[in-house]
């Protein structure tokens, strides 16, 4: 009966994960085909955006994994499952979970230092009409060793752990920003298309009849001054935009999405609240678990470590809350999981690409290069390596034990047969042999020195937080073409975007 049970709860299980595995390679096939150009894309970058950013949405998902698994161990009371009552089958569980981290960290840095930007020069090497495939490969090959012996061995030599301070810096700029700008621009919503419209109209007719007065100055044959006609060739390229920009409009003014859309209003403006709170929820945990480690760690020469929690940290209190109600718990951590993940798409979407003060790329709907698209995948690789810490420092105590709970022996003697004690949550003053510590923790405190780092980092996020709420709240609202019309698109592509 109990292999029964076991054989029905694996079928169940790996149900679950191959469901899960076909909803995120749908909504990555999705995501990048809404992006993708269709001018210039091309099959194995397309694939490779498709699997990079799988393998990111996948790897996040692992944390939630850990925590389950751990927890999943022990009944509520505090003893162990018959099945986990053997050390071994716990170090066996533990195992399969370190193999997991270690599978996709590994794949991970293969993606970022070897597949993606050999993709990346085998695309760029393209332009070359004059290249065949096999030339076009071992340059590809060439440029994507030298990549690897300028910037992959030197990270590497670090361990993997270097590898998280730059998902940090992308978190710090990315998923900061996403974080002020993805609710706000729910709340506010977007321009009226037929208000639009109607500006877009009346700047053609100004920049019209400014045309017709410089051209007016030539009629008598006399010729323009080289000022006048490059204020003609400015003016007459940026008619070409107003017109391009008529023409989406009218489109988007027929379009059954931007009907829908403004019929869901409503539920997009309590969606902006709901994350707008999340999103301060956040915030407000992650001060108080800094503020935390500044005042009860051993300061800098401990990484600012501290076991267990001395200050109420409402995140933390609030999964602790949801664990007698399976799986609310459960649900909140994927969840919180998962809105970063989506908060750093939403970041770079808006941002686009940056190296340091220079824009490489733009992320608009089906006019995206593919080399940005591959751009993107990179980086939201290297923020879901950063996105354990967070969260820890989100809920620490929760990341660390999950929901166990352990049976605490009674101080005095007990009578007759009967074993008394109190059930408590599990925290750093449990006994090590009553609860289990994830891996994703184990793997967090390996090096003092990075979780130096990680702490200032933590107070950076906050600070680039705030300011992009400052930010998004002085912009107006965006237009319902956002990205779509561009100076230096060509009338091709605008053809090829309209049908």
């Amino acid at each position: 009966m109990a292999a029964q049970s076991l054989l029905a709860e694996s079928v169940l299980g790996w149900s679950i994960f191959t469901f899960i595995l076909l909803v995120i390679l749908a909504f990555c096939w999705i995501y990048i085909r809404k992006f993708q150009s269709r001018q210039e894309s091309e099959v194995i970058s397309t694939i490779t955006a498709i699997c990079a950013l799988a393998i990111a949405l996948i790897t996040s998902a692992l944390l939630p994994v850990d925590i389950f698994l751990v927890s999943f161990m022990k009944y509520p009371n505090g003893t162990y499952k018959e099945w986990a009552a053997n050390n071994e089958t716990r170090g066996q569980i533990e195992d399969t979970v370190l193999y997991g981290y270690y599978t996709l960290y590994s794949i991970i840095l293969f993606c970022v230092f070897l597949w993606i930007p050999f993709v990346y020069f085998y695309y760029e090497e393209r332009d070359d009409d004059n290249m065949n495939k096999c030339s076009q490969v071992k340059n590809a090959l060439k440029y994507t060793v030298g990549f690897v012996i300028v910037y992959g061995l030197p990270a590497l030599s670090f361990s993997i752990s270097s590898l998280t301070l730059i998902g940090m810096l992308a978190v710090i700029t990315y998923t900061a920003y996403g974080m002020s700008v993805l609710p706000l621009n729910l709340i506010k919503g977007t321009r009226s298309v037929a208000y639009e419209r109607l500006e877009n109209t009346e700047d053609i007719d100004d920049v019209e009849h400014q045309i017709e007065n410089l051209k007016s100055k030539c009629k008598d044959g006399r010729p323009l001054s080289s000022r006048d006609r490059n204020n003609l060739q400015e003016l007459e390229g940026k008619l070409q935009v107003l017109r391009r920009r008529g023409r989406h409009l009218e489109i988007a003014e027929r379009n059954c999405c931007t009907k829908v859309g403004s019929a869901l209003r409503p539920l997009k403006i309590l969606m902006g609240i709901f994350f707008v709170m999340v999103a301060l929820l956040f915030i407000v945990a992650l001060f108080i678990s800094n503020l935390d480690k500044a005042l009860h760690s051993a300061g800098i020469s401990s990484g600012f470590i501290i076991f267990g929690t001395n200050l109420t940290n409402p995140l933390n209190e609030l999964l602790l809350a949801l664990q007698p109600v399976f799986p609310l718990d459960y649900i909140l951590i994927t969840v919180i999981t998962m809105y970063f993940v989506l908060t750093s798409m939403a970041g770079i979407r808006n941002m686009g690409i940056w190296f340091f003060w220079i824009r490489l790329y733009k992320i608009r709907p089906k006019r995206t290069r593919p080399q940005a698209l591959l751009f993107l995948c990179m980086i939201l690789l290297l923020i879901v390596l950063h996105t354990s810490y967070m969260i820890y420092s989100l809920a620490p105590q929760y990341v660390m034990y999950g929901s166990q709970k352990y049976l605490m022996a009674p101080a005095g003697p007990t009578s007759g047969n009967t074993t008394f004690g109190t059930t408590r949550i599990c925290d750093a003053d449990a006994p090590e042999d009553q609860c289990t510590v994830t891996r994703s923790y184990l793997f967090l405190h390996k090096f003092w020195f990075f979780s130096t780092i990680y702490y200032f980092g933590n107070w950076a996020f906050i600070g680039a937080f705030l300011i992009g709420l400052v930010v998004s709240c002085c912009r107006g609202k965006k237009s319902v073409i956002e990205g779509e019309v561009e100076a230096d698109d060509s009338d091709i592509s605008d053809d090829e975007y309209m049908h």
